[in-house]
């Protein structure tokens, strides 16, 4: 068996484990060592001769994604899945607008007390549902925005897994918090786990908060404000996506993990718990009964 890589240690303080690292020259720096730049972070010694050749460019996991673009896959997949599922419950009730009236999309829709009786798929595709194509334009455009950010910054499988556990997060808090024949449907919660990883990404790496802050206030006032939207599903995606990116980010340097596996490992099991906590909190507050008929408005 061959031994451990040891892990990355801020290259002038070699006492701080860390995993971030200069995109300019590829070093790892504490935050203390990195200040923000147009792109990423640079390190001390970047700023100060302010090199203009091209170095290799890592995320917060460590990768060098500078031998190739990193195009945003995940994030793209997600989009096209989407859309893709729009354009099948638009064609089936032969409506853009009122694309409600589809087979599946009744059968996708999140409808608490539906869930309780068995019908637990409503749980993550009503998430890939929308209520016509403004709805659908609104949330996308979101996810195209924050997306690749989020993505290229966790690494691919990570920020899939927090797009996850916060769609897993805003269906549980409708499921608890709403009523057993309530309706809902959207990618918003999910796509608040994603301002909720921004804003922890950001934080992380000691960039100016103002932006996604005051574009996560907006979108919660919009949230408090419009009828119809909802608040839950929102408020549970927020939640949770913020709280996983924190477990990756910041959990292994709590616990005072020095090993890069361990502290990779510390991140999973924290996503991988807010994720069971959801699943818990929607299996034990499913409410089961007879369903009422509902006509889509």
């Amino acid at each position: 068996m061959q031994p451990k890589p040891p892990a990355p240690v801020c290259y002038r303080h070699p006492d701080r484990p860390t995993g971030l690292a200069c995109t300019r020259c590829g070093r790892p720096a504490c935050p203390e060592c990195l200040t923000p730049a147009a792109v990423g972070q640079h390190c001390v010694v970047c700023v100060q001769q302010g090199r203009n050749d091209v170095r290799p460019v890592r995320n917060i996991a460590g990768t060098d994604v500078s031998r190739q673009i990193p195009v945003p896959y995940v994030t793209y997949a997600l989009i096209a899945i989407n859309v893709i599922v729009f354009a099948i419950t638009a064609f089936q009730a032969q409506s853009l607008a009122h694309n409600d009236f589809s087979r599946l999309f009744q059968r996708w829709e999140m409808v608490p007390v539906q869930v309780g009786n068995g019908q637990w798929e409503r749980v993550i595709g009503s998430g890939f549902l929308h209520y016509g194509p403004i709805h659908l334009l609104a949330n996308m455009f979101a996810l195209y925005m924050l997306g690749p950010y989020c993505e290229v910054a966790l690494g691919r499988a990570r920020y899939l897994a927090v797009y996850l556990v916060s769609l897993l997060g805003g269906s549980a808090a409708v499921i608890a918090f709403y009523g057993a024949q309530s309706h809902s449907a959207g990618a918003s919660g999910a796509i608040f786990g994603i301002f909720g990883a921004v804003a922890v990404i950001m934080l992380r790496t000691r960039q100016n908060l103002t932006q996604i802050m005051v574009l996560l206030v907006i979108n919660l006032v919009i949230t408090f404000a419009v009828p119809g939207i909802s608040i839950w599903a929102h408020l549970g995606g927020l939640v949770c996506g913020t709280a996983a990116t924190a477990g990756i980010l910041y959990l292994p340097r709590w616990v005072g993990a020095r090993d890069t596996r361990v502290a990779l490992n510390i991140g999973w099991a924290a996503v991988a718990a807010l994720g069971i906590a959801a699943i818990l909190v929607t299996v034990l507050t499913a409410p089961s009964g007879v369903v009422l008929p509902y006509i889509p408005a």
